[in-house]
């Protein structure tokens, strides 16, 4: 195929992908009351649609933008990268002034990103580093590795691990090996638990357990995908649990992994109670948010994702108006080539008798989206 042509039908299907994208190329009449930026044209990538929290955090970010008069594009990827790649293209031949891009695989982007630069197009990376490439502006995200600690101490003070006496049956699970935060949840984590799983007041019935945090991505689970998790799950638990062994812990490092686990302990036979597993999560679904007021998960680690569409508006209006764009964290994101200026918000846990409090009295769910 020529590029000529190749160009063509890209276009062609992206002109076809506009509709599901639920994109906006103009602002939308009316507004809430913002303050008009001026030559604000922003392209924004996310990942997918399969996770409610990408949908929340498009939808809230264009509405953010189209308030204030900018001229939005707002692409969901499907998990594709070369499907991401392609409507980064056309949001800078679209004359996209500013990109905000949640990657699918942080290292696949460069190429692209050199087009953008060429452009004077700045780059915002939201909630996933872009790596490999000098042609990153910024990162907005939360503090990923207070994420992963946040679960590592909580499973360390319920499971009373400084004064446990005989052994704690635990399976690590890791995010998506393409996906640079999952390194940093699961090193949050695992820096708070591996000295126990090294004194054997942690035991690991499947093996899984990486000797050091650099052997992260040998549990992590593709794509963040719920089905693997709970095939995986199912293979510890038949091949590793038998003659009345149970699981009693379970990191799981995101919400949509402890749907896939929960499936997969209930298709076992395991029922919320005394000796139901303590599983973690993150993101604070509406899914989720349910099961853990059954009792089916025991906490997720909540990121307030409308404190981080705030602050990457922040940063556009800072962008647009010549400002300097606020960060507080110039040393930890390492991108391999350069280290990523950052603004890092920080998360929170929430248990069941935390859900009214943090969850619904915030506005971040509706007492009915979870069964109160």
């Amino acid at each position: 195929m020529s590029h000529k042509t190749r160009f063509v039908a890209m276009i062609a299907a992206a002109a076809l992908t506009l509709p599901l994208a639920a994109c906006s190329t103009t602002p939308a009449p009316g507004g809430g009351g913002g303050d008009a930026l001026k030559d604000c044209n922003v392209g924004i990538t996310m990942p997918t649609r399969s996770l409610e929290r990408w949908i929340n955090d498009g939808a809230q970010l264009q509405k953010a933008l189209q308030d204030a008069k900018c001229t939005v594009d707002l692409q969901y990827a499907d998990n594709k990268v070369d499907q991401q790649i392609s409507q980064i293209q056309n949001q800078i031949a679209g004359g996209a002034k500013i990109l905000v891009i949640a990657s699918i695989d942080g290292t696949a982007l460069g190429p692209v990103l050199e087009e953008a630069a060429k452009q004077q197009v700045k780059v915002i990376a939201y909630d996933r580093l872009i790596n490999g490439s000098p042609n990153v502006d910024y990162y907005a995200t939360f503090d990923n590795y207070k994420v992963g600690q946040l679960q590592g101490n909580f499973l360390k003070d319920q499971l009373k691990l400084d004064s446990a006496s005989s052994p704690i049956n635990l399976e690590p699970f890791a995010g998506s090996p393409d996906d640079n935060n999952a390194k940093f949840f699961f090193s949050g984590a695992w820096d708070v638990l591996l000295p126990y799983v090294e004194k054997g007041t942690l035991t690991v019935p499947s093996g899984k357990a990486p000797k050091s945090d650099a052997d992260w991505a040998t549990i992590g689970i593709q794509g963040w995908d719920s089905a693997k998790a709970q095939a995986e799950m199912d293979n510890r638990l038949s091949s590793f649990y038998t003659g009345g062994k149970k699981v009693q812990a379970v990191l799981s490092p995101n919400d949509s992994l402890a749907i896939g686990i929960v499936a997969s302990l209930k298709s076992a036979g395991y029922k919320p109670g005394a000796d139901y597993p303590l599983i973690t999560g993150q993101d604070g679904d509406k899914a989720n948010v349910k099961a853990i007021l059954a009792g089916e998960q025991s906490m997720t680690v909540w990121k307030d994702t409308r404190k981080l569409g705030e602050r990457v508006f922040t940063m556009i209006k800072q962008i647009t108006s010549g400002q300097t764009v606020e960060v507080n964290d110039t040393k930890t994101y390492n991108n391999g080539v350069k280290v990523v200026p950052s603004y890092l918000i920080e998360p929170e846990v929430v248990t069941k008798d935390l859900v009214q409090s943090k969850l619904i009295d915030s506005g971040f769910l509706k007492a009915s989206d979870v069964g109160l």
